[in-house]
């Protein structure tokens, strides 16, 4: 009687609640999609640590006969093409247009969304417009722009003009609307003006809207190519991504050194996805979009 009853207990189920099939199926599931998204990561080390004729041998093999580690001394040591000195170049740049950016409309955001002005929602709809505008259309005055400042192969070049997005700007307001009000009438009445209300309350209480923001802004950057392709006319000024399409254009393209060079630039990002990715989902549902 006691092993019947314990035998109804587990066959019901509370609404809602899976079934153990159903578990196993999503389970399956997803171990199938993480091994289809982790194929082109295993094709990017394997090749990186082939040979050439390995890489373009018909026959196909999972490892490489012979796994060059010699390779990655002889990639950084490349007189061709500065791999450090790009990677390094990537890294301030995305990291400094990551905090003026974070900066620069956050605080634009903010004021559009709080702070009384008859001509706000004129500048947001003027921000918006710039939304619609092709990049390729501001690309030429912008490099006319930077290059009288002489900015070319310079840092500021890649920096500077790219700190200001008019759609993390957007977000920004959106979100900074659904925000407490609460929070900030309590400042307030503590004595703080806007600015000490957005420094002490809203900023320490949107990390997880920030950080998604970091995340997404930093990827951007790194990933960015035509801008720093042109402005970057030195070897010392080049990014990362620059450095990989010389890979491409020489006469002979090394195809070890290629994938290497691609597992190297990934790298970063896979750090940063790994420890900011909670943030990404959480933080833009946090803007609300309304207006």
């Amino acid at each position: 009687m006691v092993s019947t009853q314990k035998r109804l207990k587990r066959a019901v189920y509370k609404p809602g609640e899976s079934t153990p099939a159903a578990r196993w199926f999503n389970f399956a599931g997803l171990c199938l999609l993480a091994v289809v998204f982790l194929i082109p990561f295993y094709l990017i080390v394997r090749n990186a640590l082939a040979t050439t004729q390995d890489i373009t041998s018909p026959g196909w093999m999972w490892f490489p006969t012979d796994i060059q580690w010699g390779a990655i001394p002889e990639l950084f040591n490349n007189p061709m093409v500065p791999m450090a000195r790009s990677v390094w170049n990537s890294t301030v740049v995305a990291v400094l247009t990551t905090i003026g950016t974070l900066f620069l409309c956050t605080t634009a955001g903010y004021g559009l969304a709080r702070i009384p002005n008859r001509h706000a929602d004129k500048v947001f709809y003027a921000i918006l417009a710039t939304l619609m505008v092709p990049s390729a259309i501001t690309f030429v005055p912008s490099f006319v722009m930077v290059s009288s400042l002489g900015w070319v192969s310079d840092l500021r070049g890649l920096i500077i003009p790219t700190l200001f997005n008019g759609f993390v700007a957007f977000l920004c307001r959106q979100y900074f609307l659904s925000f407490p009000k609460e929070l900030e009438e309590a400042a307030r009445v503590d004595g703080l003006g806007y600015w000490g209300a957005f420094w002490r309350i809203v900023i320490p209480n949107s990390k997880g809207f920030l950080a998604a923001i970091a995340v997404i802004t930093f990827v951007t950057s790194w990933n960015s190519f035509l801008w720093p392709l042109v402005i970057g006319r030195s070897p010392d000024s080049w990014t990362v991504q620059v450095a990989l399409s010389t890979f491409l254009t020489a006469q002979t393209v090394n195809l070890p050194q290629l994938f290497l060079a691609a597992a190297v630039a990934i790298l970063p990002l896979i750090f940063v996805f790994l420890f900011l990715q909670r943030f990404l989902v959480q933080g833009v549902a946090q803007t609300g979009l309304k207006g």
